[in-house]
């Protein structure tokens, strides 16, 4: 059984292998001017900024991209005022979700989640609501088969700081505070792993879905990723592997 993380792999995967590349850059954008905006245009000492940039990096994004949105952040040059909004609801079979957007217009994108909420079967809830399901961590990820030594792995890793390791599923992840994803994440790259790191939300207890309700978190899920306006979607759902794999194919295809 597995849930939200694994559909958000395949997802990316998916998504990153198609025509929705340019949906990645819009929201990697966006992401950039925040966090240049809040915490100034230097990597060297803006964490988000920094985190942001490797993550456009990863997708190829070209340099003067990068740059030209950092610089709207800072206020070189001119650009849209994007604020930071939290959205809390449930989706249909019970499931909790948290959403988090960056917008120039909270009443549209308001509007447009309590369409996609109600079409689908769900609620927008008020603020509070299921937020306390959720943990801030910082998440490192290392494909199975890039592990000779899963012992010496996790020693590096609890030595850096790590507070948990879980290798039942592929790729291996990599729990640590927020504070100290940064420091791990070095010291395994120091030791030659290639990693992938991020600050993510992790939900404590999770909802098992399966049938109708299953295809309908999906469904809805996918629906609230394609909005613009909508950075991260977190869930705790859990699903059987093979079904999820069954209903995103339907659903891509």
């Amino acid at each position: 059984m597995s849930g939200h993380n694994k559909w958000a792999n395949i997802k990316h995967r998916k998504m990153a292998q198609d025509a929705k590349k340019s949906k990645i850059f819009t929201k990697l954008i966006r992401e950039i001017i925040v966090a240049a905006r809040e915490g100034g245009g230097n990597i060297e000492t803006n964490p988000r900024l920094r985190a942001a940039v490797e993550k456009a990096r990863a997708e190829n994004m070209p340099k003067e991209n990068i740059e030209r949105a950092i610089k709207r952040g800072t206020g070189e040059l001119e650009g849209v005022d994007y604020q930071e909004v939290i959205y809390e609801g449930y989706a249909p079979g019970g499931v909790a979700v948290y959403i988090r957007a960056l917008t120039d217009n909270k009443n549209r994108t308001a509007q447009e989640l309590r369409h996609l909420f109600n079409k689908y079967g769900g609620s927008l809830a008020e603020s509070g609501s299921v937020s306390w399901i959720f943990e801030r961590k910082g998440v490192i990820e290392i494909p199975r088969d890039k592990v000779k030594d899963l012992e010496e792995l996790m020693m590096i890793a609890i030595d850096a700081g790590a507070e948990d390791i879980k290798d039942t599923e592929d790729p291996i992840q990599i729990i640590t505070t927020p504070e100290n994803l940064s420091e791990v994440k070095s010291k395994l790259e120091e030791a030659g792993y290639e990693v992938e790191a991020k600050v993510t939300f992790i939900p404590k207890n999770t909802m098992k879905v399966t049938g109708k309700d299953a295809e309908k978190v999906l469904e809805f899920l996918n629906a609230l990723e394609d909005m613009d306006d909508v950075q991260e979607v977190y869930s705790n759902f859990e699903m059987d592997d093979k079904e999820m794999e069954e209903i995103l194919s339907r659903l891509e295809g």
